[in-house]
């Protein structure tokens, strides 16, 4: 896969572009101004593997807030900033490593002149964060509502705007809660600026049907080279937007974190609980965050074959299971002991690489 050439920017330690890893992020939801729970927050998913996270900044309160919950974050933190320049300036103030703004919105050409300075100074990038929900008016009327070149003319005006002012720390993000726009939005940018791109589906709804929006439009791009980070948006705990990033990462090849789940979608020959086995497998090891691949297959005499390129795996018989490791079978165990036994194997294939 040949990706797309962008220039590297970078978030405290994590540079985005460049040829550097496609980088996983999230943002909270909790209220910024209870630095507890936001902290609390962000180190589940830092545990879930989150490389970047986003708070919103909706008050002077909340921007100073920031102070605290940066002290005690360990990863890059993202001020979300909408209307108000001064909670960027005080966002920077407080020591965030990036701001998400819309030029557009922060006030007139001297008002974003003084969050560009302030950020140059501090080295801190800009994300341009343009979404279809709120372009600007005349670009709406002008192309008939939120088209692909309406988002891409958005985008190149703040581009412009920010270059004008010889400030070019920049990531782009064209979002969309309908695929297809989206989808073609970046398409478009892709092919005039080098800028790297936070992709993603804004609103992509909830976990089951977002994860899937998120699949197809960020999967999509990945795999045409086109995303240099990656936020999955889901109603919900936001740790779930993380594993699925991975998720989806994993899926083309471009990120192993974690285990990979192989199961089969059974059949007739399926003499076991393969459903309620595969699941909690897959919970009882998302501890787990050294790549491995992980099969649980239903058929005793396909199966070890069949999942030979996993790490390790069970399949399952009538009653009994057989457990195999690296295609070889090392045991055969009872349905009630499957789980267990695949577990234990997993934890000494940990030891054994410390």
């Amino acid at each position: 896969m040949q990706r797309r050439h962008t220039r590297p920017i970078y978030l405290g330690g994590v540079q985005i572009g460049g040829g550097a890893p496609v980088s996983v992020q999230s943002m909270t939801n909790t209220d910024t101004r209870d630095v507890r729970a936001t902290l609390d927050q962000i180190h589940r998913l830092v545990r879930a593997g989150c490389e970047i996270v986003r708070v919103a900044v909706p008050d002077l309160q909340a921007a100073r807030a920031l102070k605290e919950i940066k002290t005690g974050c360990p990863i890059p933190l993202v001020a979300d900033i909408h209307f108000d320049y001064r909670l960027a300036l005080a966002a920077l103030d407080s020591g965030v490593d990036g701001l998400r703004i819309n030029p557009g919105n922060i006030g007139g050409r001297e008002r974003v002149a003084a969050v560009v300075d302030a950020a140059r100074k501090r080295r801190v990038p800009i994300r341009i964060g343009v979404n279809a929900g709120s372009l600007e008016k005349d670009l709406l009327a002008e192309h008939g509502g939120p088209t692909p070149r309406a988002m891409v003319e958005s985008a190149l005006r703040h581009i412009r705007l920010l270059e004008e002012m010889d400030y070019r720390d920049i990531k782009v993000s064209l979002k969309a809660s309908d695929v297809p726009v989206m989808l073609e939005a970046y398409r478009l940018l892709a092919r005039q600026v080098d800028y790297p791109f936070h992709v993603g589906v804004t609103e992509a709804g909830t976990v089951r049907s977002g994860t899937i929006k998120s699949a197809v439009g960020i999967g999509a791009l990945l795999a045409q080279g086109i995303g240099d980070t990656i936020r999955v948006s889901l109603t919900g705990d936001p740790v779930e937007e993380v594993r699925v990033g991975y998720e989806i990462l994993k899926a083309l090849g471009l990120r192993r974190r974690g285990i990979e789940l192989i199961s089969c979608p059974t059949c007739g020959r399926t003499c076991i609980d393969l459903e309620r086995i595969a699941l909690e497998v897959e919970e009882r090891l998302s501890w787990v965050d050294k790549p491995l691949k992980v099969a649980v297959m239903g058929c005793a005499v396909n199966g070890p074959g069949e999942a030979s390129h996993a790490d390790v795996g069970i399949a399952g018989g009538k009653g009994f299971g057989l457990l195999f490791r690296g295609g070889c079978i090392v045991g055969r165990v009872r349905e009630q002991d499957l789980v267990d036994a695949l577990v234990r194997e997993v934890e000494n294939i940990l030891s054994s690489e410390k």
